[in-house]
């Protein structure tokens, strides 16, 4: 990775708000978190730690999340009043804030989404410029910033998984631009992220669910 700046993290994105990393990067952050969860949800715990948990108000930090998580662009006049749009589609947005003394990224927010069935916790920062990392998938350590198409796998930790998942988009003709993998303990659950050049063909989550030992895939484009 270079050690120089791009000119467009620093300038940073088209947006509503005063603040790339508060407003834009918030937005994006609560974009990817409903993309990840890739359902309906009726309920979004919200809660922000340190520099947003501080300015983050003043900043539109908390409508900007919420902007994200109903599908807004971060330059989306509607963004002012995500919070109360959210309420005219029955969901129940709770916020909290909180300043952690052990050493987490001051921009970070955790996005608890409840669906019908399934709730999921992703926890993720905002860098400057507009751009984000994804940190914490319901307890998974990961790292990925939500700029490549990716596919994420919920499975079962055992040999061959990962093998069947790569064939299958070397046979798509999907080239993988990075993979991390991560796992509660050996044989237990575990969490495959998958970033790829190409968009993944529409049957990917049919496809890959087939697998005995994958349980879910969502797939975030770009």
């Amino acid at each position: 990775m270079s050690d120089y700046m791009n000119i467009f993290d620093i300038i940073g994105p088209v947006m509503i708000g005063p603040s790339s990393s508060h407003t834009a990067g918030a937005a994006r952050l609560g974009k990817l978190a409903r993309n990840i969860f890739g359902e309906e949800f009726f309920q979004a715990d919200i809660i922000l730690y340190n520099s947003f948990a501080k300015t983050g108000k003043g900043h539109g930090t908390d409508k900007a999340i919420v902007a994200g998580i109903l599908g807004m662009e971060p330059d989306d006049e509607n963004i002012k009043k995500a919070i109360e749009i959210s309420r005219e589609f029955g969901i129940e947005v709770n916020f909290s804030f909180e300043d952690l003394k052990r050493e987490v990224h001051p921009n970070t927010a955790r996005i608890k989404l409840y669906g019908k069935e399934n709730t999921m916790t992703i926890s993720g920062c905002s860098l400057g410029g507009g751009r984000v990392m994804i940190q914490d998938i319901d307890g998974f350590k990961t790292e990925f910033t939500g700029e490549f198409n990716t596919i994420i796998s919920i499975q079962r930790d055992k040999p061959g998984i990962v093998a069947y998942v790569a064939s299958y988009l070397a046979q798509s003709n999907i080239n993988i631009a990075q993979m991390k993998l991560s796992r509660k303990s050996k044989g237990d659950m575990a969490l495959m992220i998958i970033e790829t050049d190409e968009i993944p063909p529409k049957s990917v989550k049919r496809d890959l669910e087939s697998h005995e030992g994958i349980y879910k895939i969502v797939v975030a484009t770009v």
